[in-house]
Formats: structure tokens, sequence, C-alpha cells
């Protein structure tokens, strides 16, 4: 089990990923146009900059559903590796067939 600190650090980045996204997006297009003058790209650099830096997608972390694991992660499940297997013998994941040969 992860720290409910972590976890709930991880759920900050996600909402502020998710408030700030437009004007990241924007911003960044601004910056990567050629086009644009060097005092405009410049600009949307510094606000680009005065941005959080947890608000960036790249600092947010894949966990766990269950308990909150940071590694050993199945994007396709959302779950751990351990977790994964716990509730494949089970049964509770559907299309999940356990392998035995």
């Amino acid at each position: 089990m992860a720290k409910v600190c972590m976890r709930e650090r991880n759920d900050k980045r996600k909402d502020l990923n998710a408030k700030h996204r437009n004007r990241r997006t924007k911003l960044k297009a601004t910056i990567m146009d050629r086009e644009a003058t060097m005092e405009e790209r410049f600009d949307a650099q510094m606000k680009l900059s005065e941005l959080p830096r947890n608000s960036s997608r790249v600092r947010q972390r894949n966990r766990c559903e269950l308990t909150g694991r940071p590694r050993g992660y199945y994007r396709k499940f959302k779950m751990c590796r351990n977790k994964l297997r716990e509730l494949g013998s089970f049964g509770m994941l559907p299309g999940l067939i356990k392998a035995s040969w």
C-alpha cells in the first residue's frame, strides 16, 4: 500500500493538469510556431514558466487504482501486477485467463 499522502499528491497533480491543460497546449503551440515573432514566443515561454510545475502531465505517476503502487503498472487494467494476478486467479477480470500449460 502506498502512503496516502503520495496518492493525494498524485491526484492533486491530475487536477492541476486538467485545470491548466488548454492553456499549456496553446502556449506550447505558440512557442513552437516558427511564424510567430521572437517576442511572442518569448512571452509565451515566460507565461508557461509561470504555471505551476505540477500542472505538467510528465510529473504524474501511473498508480494502481486499488493499492496505489507505482511500479509494475498495467495501463490496460489500471492496476499493478500483484492485484492483476490476484484478481485474474479468482476470475474477477473479464477477458483475462490464467495461463497453464
